[in-house]
């Protein structure tokens, strides 16, 4: 088998249908399997693909594993020389998978691919970026990532410049399309599973650098991403941020230790700070429904930032009852 493309799924019959879809019809020479983790749907995902689609593989987890363990699980179980770690809300286009799988044989030093993502409306979406750093984290903190234009020391998020048009060495590649040789992802352990949601991709990618194996990007091969079209519209935002935060500091906790994580949260502070300060000047000068909420966002965001331990977070999973306050609150309402 060439291929084993692994979907996650999670009450994704919205989206996944166009997703396999598109792989069958726009995948021409490339011998595949496809494998479907699913994370305990209700919608009729399940039924939808084994009727529609009855060479797909679907394991059924039971419950919500989450991105990093359920993707393991098919990693486990894929046969395949290259494992695509895939999204279910993306399309791939015509020939995306076959020059893909093309490109990798041609760079055997390699160890995992990404290609070009496209927005829904067309328009270039960010999916290959520099490693985070605590460099990187304090210049997007103090609004300086324009000063990457001028010195690459600068550099923060995001490669200058560069638009995706051009083949070129990455530190990472996003999660929504990481193509893998199945061997070195199988010796590596798959995804880090403490990373549920964020960072799993980015840690992925470091271990693999790790390993010896370089990430390549090509432009080549193109894909249409919807952008969380499969999770944001059943999690409220503060759930998403504080997500993040979490695995943002056991990102840090894993490879830069206790001090690495009281860093991380002084960067953390002081740009939560700002831009709450930043939106609140905005949000009297020309006040907005939106405005409001994102205000409030960021309120609650310094407030857990400000409240947390980030040592006994990581260590104990001790974490401020921000969380829990927001939702009772709201529920009382």
């Amino acid at each position: 088998m060439k291929l084993s493309i692994i979907i996650l799924c999670w009450n994704d019959r919205h989206v996944i249908a166009d997703c396999l879809r598109s792989i069958h019809v726009n995948t021409h020479s490339t011998e595949f399997e496809i494998i479907v983790s699913d994370n305990g749907s209700t919608d009729g995902s399940i039924g939808f693909i084994r009727s529609s689609y009855p060479m797909v593989r679907v394991i059924e987890n039971g419950r919500n594993l989450r991105f990093a363990k359920a993707n393991n699980v098919g990693i486990r179980a894929c046969q395949g020389e290259y494992i695509l770690i895939l999204n279910p809300d993306t399309i791939i286009h015509d020939c995306a998978l076959d020059r893909m799988t093309s490109f990798a044989d041609q760079h055997s030093e390699a160890g995992a691919f990404g290609c070009r993502v496209l927005n829904s409306d067309g328009s270039y979406q960010v999916s290959a970026r520099p490693f985070a750093s605590f460099r990187s984290e304090w210049i997007a903190a103090l609004y300086l990532r324009g000063l990457g234009r001028l010195h690459k020391w600068f550099t923060s998020g995001s490669y200058p410049g560069w638009r995706g048009t051009s083949e070129r060495q990455v530190g990472w590649v996003s999660g929504c399309f990481i193509l893998a040789r199945g061997s070195l992802l199988k010796s590596i352990g798959g995804f880090d599973e403490q990373f549920f949601y964020y960072y799993e991709d980015m840690d992925l990618c470091r271990r693999i650098w790790q390993a010896g194996y370089p990430i390549l990007y090509t432009p080549d091969a193109t894909i249409t991403h919807l952008g969380g079209q499969s999770t944001k519209a059943r999690l409220p935002a503060l759930a998403f941020v504080l997500d993040s935060q979490v695995t943002r500091y056991l990102y840090y906790y894993k490879y830069s230790g206790k001090r690495g994580v009281r860093r991380a949260r002084h960067i953390a502070l002081v740009s939560a700070l700002l831009r709450w300060l930043g939106f609140g000047v905005k949000q009297v000068v020309r006040p907005t429904e939106a405005g409001g909420k994102r205000l409030a966002l960021l309120r609650r965001l310094f407030e857990w930032h400000f409240r947390v331990d980030p040592i006994r977070l990581v260590e104990n999973g001790e974490e401020p009852r921000l969380r829990m306050e927001v939702t009772e609150r709201v529920v009382e309402r």
